[in-house]
């Protein structure tokens, strides 16, 4: 779901739901319902060191691996099993679900027509081949599949959920947005920890809204956009967001109210999930606001990057001006939540990936903006390339939005660093994994979000070298027609 941008987040990416268990109540099925998934495997494998062809187990084990991100390890247990026992419906389904996130779209759908082969109401394999279908862009027969699998459990969040993604994936949001509401009945979601009513649009005048985060940094600088529409419905708004987001907030919403979420919860009549509120507003694609840019960088940070910058690598005395431009090239691992951690590794790469880049551009200058323990790539830059590293003055979001403010251009992997600087308005190229987020509407190297972002996503699951190639032969064309302008 929204995790992308979002460093972290408490939602999983769309893919593979619960794995379906044997029929048998074994303590591992029971267990991994209850989402106690390290003693589930635990048990799994002691069911397994007595009876090591118990295809059933064999397959729910399989099933949990995948959950665990362990994928290959998934796939070999589930085709174990279905050697054992090739009528194994169920089986089938975790099969499909490995290779899904195999990303081997073809051989999953085969699996899951399999499934559906024995029983033609497995609701879980109908939804997740929708899945599979979603992620190769077959939007609208993805959805087919959905609705059939939401016709037959009504009440499964999961799979209501996935049939939101298919609806957003695809630029329907009234649909999508609807749907998308589901997502607090899963059993990846977090608590909201809220006890009081959601906000659904209405006129709240003499009331206090509370906005609260969901997702991770990407999430809210992203939809903060939502934020003064919302209150112009009602009386008084407060916003809730991690500290390193408040400077740049306030400073960009300057007529709201915002606090930390280390802060204790004030006192209100209402709440909303900052992603819910397009949801709220009714928002379509047509109708989202601030594509222009809604952030506002701190002037006094922005004259200090301009400064230094210039000391890097001045211009003049014939010297062809220096093309500035920022690099991302990795999220944020978060290995406590395990679907977005999944979905981390494919969006993200290495510098080295970046090294194609290095001599286009003559006299090009890049900047690291990765911060983490990724960021220590930037000490040994790729040959050709000249990289500078300021990070360390990188305190807070506020800092990241000056810099970019004095960059030309910021080519970045899908992480938050996109959103500070296409909202900002600045230039930014993204490079989208294959199975990209819903946000970026399948088929678009546009984006209705953000006028200046330009979207480069993988032509096969896993290679960058497509995106890298179109983004070489770009630079060529910017770099001219900056130093033409005289920027």
């Amino acid at each position: 779901m929204a995790h992308d941008a979002s460093v972290p987040t408490s939602l999983p990416a769309s893919g593979p739901l619960r794995p379906a268990g044997p029929r048998h109540g074994a303590s591992g099925e029971a267990l991994q319902l209850a989402g106690r998934l390290e003693e589930a495997a635990d048990a799994y494998r002691a069911t397994l060191a007595h009876t090591p062809d118990d295809a059933r187990t064999l397959s729910n084990y399989g099933g949990l691996m995948t959950t665990l991100g362990h994928f290959e390890q998934a796939h070999a247990l589930v085709s174990r099993a279905l050697t054992l026992d090739p009528a194994l419906t169920d089986g089938w389904c975790n099969l499909g679900n490995a290779l899904l996130q195999l990303q081997r779209y073809d051989e999953a759908i085969a699996a899951y027509r399999e499934c559906l082969g024995r029983n033609p109401e497995h609701a879980l394999a109908i939804s997740n081949l929708g899945v599979a279908l979603d992620q190769r862009g077959e939007h609208d027969m993805a959805r087919k599949f959905h609705a059939a699998a939401a016709r037959l459990a009504p009440n499964n969040a999961l799979i209501r959920t996935n049939l939101a993604l298919s609806f957003l994936a695809a630029g329907d949001y009234l649909n999508g947005f609807r749907e998308y509401e589901w997502r607090w009945n899963t059993y990846h979601s977090r608590t909201r920890a809220m006890d009081t009513p959601q906000w659904k649009g209405e006129a709240f005048a003499g009331r206090t809204l509370l906005i609260h985060t969901e997702g991770g940094f990407g999430d809210m600088i992203q939809f903060s956009r939502f934020i003064p529409l919302a209150a112009a419905r009602g009386g008084r708004t407060i916003v809730r967001v991690r500290a390193p987001l408040l400077s740049l907030l306030r400073r960009s919403f300057p007529d709201q109210t915002f606090m930390t979420e280390e802060d204790p919860v004030p006192a209100h009549d209402l709440q909303c999930p900052v992603l819910s509120l397009p949801f709220a507003l009714g928002t379509t694609v047509e109708t989202i606001p601030g594509a222009g840019g809604f952030l506002v960088a701190d002037p006094e940070k922005v004259a200090f990057w301009h400064e230094k910058l210039a000391a890097d690598a001045p211009s003049g005395n014939g010297a062809k001006r220096p093309v500035r431009i920022g690099l991302v090239w990795a999220g944020a691992p978060h290995p406590e939540v395990r679907a977005v951690e999944q979905a981390n590794r494919r969006r993200s790469t290495t510098l080295e990936t970046f090294a194609p880049l290095g001599r286009v551009v003559s006299g090009s200058v890049f900047y690291s903006l990765q911060v983490g323990p990724e960021g220590l790539q930037a000490q040994t830059p790729p040959p050709g390339m000249k990289l500078i590293d300021h990070t360390a003055l990188l305190h807070d979001f506020s800092d990241t939005a000056a810099m970019v403010c004095a960059l030309d251009l910021v080519v970045a992997v899908d992480t938050s660093t996109v959103h500070v600087a296409a909202g900002l308005g600045r230039p930014v190229w993204m490079l989208s994994r294959y199975d990209q987020c819903w946000r970026w509407i399948t088929g678009r190297t546009d984006s209705p979000w953000y006028d200046s972002l330009r979207i480069y996503r993988q032509d096969r699951p896993l290679d960058w070298s497509g995106p890298i190639r179109r983004i070489r032969a770009g630079l060529k064309v910017f770099a001219r027609a900056l130093r033409a302008g005289g920027a």
